[in-house]
């Protein structure tokens, strides 16, 4: 796609078609420093304004304006001046609600996110608790004489390991945003050029609690993102990306930058280092142990350390779990900070929606999704994975209900809840909602008004969304349970009739139905599938991540979905509503998914599609892909039904296979 057939569209007057060819090669472009690449953006700015989509045209020109170069940085303070006032470093129309006339007011969280001090204290208990028992029965296997002096050299190693790593992980994180990343560490005054209100709230906040400033961090990324991290609040680390500055505004900058702060003076940040220091110990803990056990020497000991590797990785599983509900809990309760510290939740309510849209946008732009996006999952203000939807909703819609509505699954929907134990973020439904009570304590009204989306809530089908919900839960677990049933199966039989035919079998066949009956629920019948859009499907409130939605939708494929990964086979397709992942899944399994990955998507890529599948919705929607025709006729079908049949009866098969071979 060549800048020239770009610029020839928009000199005749066919902007749409100038905005997907200079997006189409600013995408495909490798240097995002070259002429030609800074020259699409600029042209790019234009055609926004001749489409008629100045918002997009006002985010365009912010990131021009924070360009590398003088020269394309003086052009965009100029064509700045074209723009509306109203669009002036902001990406949206909707009107805002207000902020407190004060700021430092107390506010009720009426049991929003429960305890920090509580999650913290039995999350790091329980954890050290892990780590020090490990810790033992290594020592204790390894053999001591003195079992006090095995207990001591157990407390020391972990005490020692975990000071160590408390106070090292921050420089160690140094380096790695450094090499990863290029931070550049900044003065408060450069942020001050960007955002003026921030810098009066990192200096209030800081005097107030009586904390250094902490160091200052600016990633060249226009993906929007905040995060935090160090060992002492007076030696903490607060890192932005240059999109939070193209995105926000002045006023919602500065409350992305308290809710920051507010994780500095909980000292979360700190519970955080040092427990994921723990999990990864446990983690270590299991390799080695597994790895030791695999080896020659003493019998006695091998089977002491696979029981000891067993038991590490119990621990692993139940740290990483208690280390995500310890996050979430943090977030509510610097999103609390920042309402308190900004007089201004609604600021934060709408800085948490422009985030999730800004990642969708810039996206849109990439083939490959952000790098920074996903390696600070955990550390940002916002999960990368749910901005799909709300970033769909605020991308066409200044109509506030619209935004909201695609809250209800977040607060609702029984699934909302399950999910979230695996993230590490509250649902962003979940957190508007908290802060909209804020709002209501100051006075003030409420921009996404959550009332109104809690009263649609409430008349919603409960049968629907809770009829059949455990045993949906039953069925997503389907195969782990077939194996299950099939080894007490297995136990029966070989402990009641010594039959080892069929006590070998059974596992294979439990675990054979299981796939076959989840399969049967995930992948009903697509034939009658109806047309819609990306976002009336983010906006159904009854969506499940087990039972497909068949759906058909029409848009452009704007890139691969496999954050780094260049040869990935799973897409991302834009209508014009919104982003959507497609899943694909060859007939010749991983390898035919990398030969696709490798072979075929590139020239896919860019192309309007029809695209057959079947819509789920987690923390992050996806359509698991059937079929996809382009507008040149390819056609690439996509085979998931296919193989849950095959690897469900293929272990039937191999089941009763054993049984007749081991009879006979």
């Amino acid at each position: 796609m060549s800048l020239q057939s770009g610029l020839d569209a928009f000199k005749t007057g066919r902007y749409q078609e100038a905005v997907q060819l200079l997006e189409q090669f600013c995408r495909n472009c490798a240097d995002q420093n070259s002429s030609d690449y800074l020259s699409a953006q600029m042209w790019l700015m234009k055609a926004y304004q001749g489409a008629g989509e100045p918002d997009k045209a006002a985010i365009m020109c912010q990131k021009l304006m924070m360009s590398q170069n003088p020269e394309v940085r003086s052009w965009a303070e100029t064509a700045r001046q074209t723009l509306p006032q109203n669009l002036h470093n902001q990406s949206s129309t909707i009107q805002k609600a207000g902020r407190a006339a004060t700021t430092g007011v107390k506010l009720a969280m009426g049991g929003v996110g429960g305890s920090l001090v509580l999650a913290s204290g039995v999350t790091m208990t329980l954890l050290f608790g892990m780590v020090l028992a490990l810790g033992l029965s290594l020592v204790f296997i390894l053999g001591s004489d003195d079992p006090l002096q095995g207990l001591a050299i157990a407390i020391g190693i972990t005490l020692a390991f975990n000071i160590l790593a408390f106070f090292l992980s921050p420089f160690l994180m140094d380096l790695t945003q450094s090499w990863l990343y290029q931070t550049r560490w900044v003065e408060l005054a450069e942020v001050e050029s960007y955002s003026p209100e921030t810098a009066r709230v990192i200096r209030q906040v800081c005097q107030q609690k009586n904390l250094k400033i902490p160091r200052l961090g600016i990633i060249n990324d226009q993906n929007p993102t905040a995060f935090t991290y160090g060992s002492l609040p007076n030696s903490a680390r607060l890192v932005v990306s240059q999109g939070l500055f193209t995105y926000l505004d002045d006023d919602e900058i500065a409350t992305v930058y308290a809710h920051e702060l507010g994780h500095i003076v909980h000292w979360d940040f700190a519970v955080m280092t040092i427990a994921s220091t723990l999990v990864q110990i446990c983690y270590l803990i299991y390799s080695t142990a597994r790895r030791l056990g695999r080896g020659g020497g003493d019998s006695k000991i091998k089977d002491a350390m696979q029981t000891a590797a067993l038991v590490a990785y119990i621990f692993y599983i139940l740290g990483t779990y208690l280390l995500l509900y310890l996050s979430r809990t943090r977030e509510y309760f610097a999103d609390h900070f920042a309402a308190e510290s900004t007089g201004n939740p609604n600021g934060l309510s709408r800085a948490l929606v422009k985030i999730a849209y800004g990642i969708l946008e810039e996206g849109s732009r990439s083939q490959e999704p952000s790098r920074l996006i996903e390696g600070t999952r955990a550390l940002g203000i916002y999960d990368p994975k749910a901005a799909a939807s709300t970033g769909t909703a605020y991308r066409i819609a200044s109509d506030t209900q619209k935004i909201g509505r695609v809250f209800l699954w977040d607060i609702f929907n029984p699934w909302g809840w399950w999910m979230e134990l695996n993230s590490t973020h509250p649902l962003t439904g979940k957190r508007v909602r908290a802060l909209s009570t804020y709002a209501e304590q100051l006075g003030l009204p409420t921009e996404f008004d959550m009332g109104r989306v809690i009263g649609e809530g409430k008349s919603l089908s409960k049968s629907k969304l809770y009829g059949n919900f455990l045993l949906d839960v039953v069925l997503y677990g389907a195969e782990t349970i077939g194996l299950l049933a099939g080894l007490v199966v297995a136990t029966i039989l070989w402990t009641s009739t010594q039959n080892s035919a069929w006590s070998i079998a059974a596992p294979f066949i439990g675990l054979g139905i299981g796939i076959v009956i989840k399969a049967l629920v995930m992948f009903p019948n697509y034939q009658q599938a109806p047309a819609t859009d990306v976002l009336t499907l983010m906006s159904d409130p009854y969506a499940s991540p087990l039972r497909g939605q068949p759906a058909k939708l029409e848009g452009l494929l704007i890139g691969r979905g496999d954050a780094g990964y260049k040869f990935g086979s799973d897409l991302k397709i834009q209508d014009r509503s919104g982003m959507l992942y497609l899943h694909y899944a060859s007939r010749f399994g991983p390898i035919g998914n990398f030969l696709f990955g490798m072979n075929r998507v590139q020239s896919l890529l860019g192309q309007q599609v029809g695209a057959v599948g079947w819509f789920r919705r987690g923390v992050a929607p996806w359509m698991d892909l059937i079929q996809l025709q382009s507008e040149n006729g390819t056609i690439v079908n996509s085979y998931h039904r296919f193989w849950s049949f095959i690897l469900g009866g293929g272990f039937i098969i191999a089941g009763i296979v054993v049984s007749v071979l081991l009879s006979s």
